[in-house]
């Protein structure tokens, strides 16, 4: 394995130094390492890696930086590998990441990579096209596919309907015959019951359409 090329960004420097020497007794070359996902962005077309390790939460809001990067680098290099690694398990973002429906797909939490066959197993997998997903993303992944849908009012159910069809919100509006502040209420409410964070995307909506899709 010694001739896999992976790049690491991580905005702490001893946690991204860590990675880096951890990965290295793993048996992977570690080809260049970064504080944040931009720079991750702009090495792809120099370095051509063939897996990305990034943390979620990186510079400068501390939020999702880490996926953006990620659907960013799939788009320009689709059959990069991607492994997250989070303090804390981000089930939308995991979402996310696997609704784009390619593989090559790892999300882990830094605190369970317990041994250096656990990660070096991890990343052979999503190297290979494999998808590798902590045992609790799983568990939280498959609660939310159920639970928070059960949970939507008739009338959210009647707007996430037509959300999946592709309509504004004034279109929304005009059928069901009621105005575009409670289209709005409506959609707030469904995102808060999903556990979707505004990231300032439209990505939840898509979000929130892939779950009902999959009920």
């Amino acid at each position: 394995m010694g001739s896999l090329r992976v790049v690491v960004a991580d905005d702490s420097v001893l946690l991204r130094e860590g990675l880096v020497r951890v990965l290295g007794e793993a048996g992977v070359d570690v080809v260049a390492a970064f504080g944040d996902g931009d720079e991750l962005i702009a090495s792809l077309p120099e370095l051509q890696p063939d897996l990305a390790v990034l943390d979620v939460r990186m510079p400068p809001t501390f939020r999702d930086e880490g996926v953006r990067a990620a659907l960013r680098a799939r788009e320009l290099q689709p059959e990069l590998g991607i492994l997250l690694l989070s303090q804390y398990v981000e089930v939308a973002y995991a979402s996310e990441l696997l609704a784009s429906g390619s593989g090559g797909i790892g999300y882990l939490l830094k605190d369970r990579v317990a041994s250096l066959a656990e990660l070096q197993d991890a990343v052979q997998r999503i190297a290979g096209g494999g998808t590798v997903l902590d045992p609790e993303v799983v568990t939280q992944l498959l609660g939310r596919r159920h639970d928070p849908l059960e949970s939507l009012t008739p009338r959210e159910r009647e707007v996430i309907s037509l959300m999946t069809e592709g309509r504004t919100n004034a279109a929304i509006a005009a059928t069901l015959f009621i105005g575009t502040g409670a289209v709005e209420k409506n959609i707030s409410s469904i995102f808060q019951k999903l556990g979707l964070e505004d990231s300032g995307s439209d990505h939840r909506r898509v979000l929130a359409v892939l779950a009902w899709l999959q009920r």
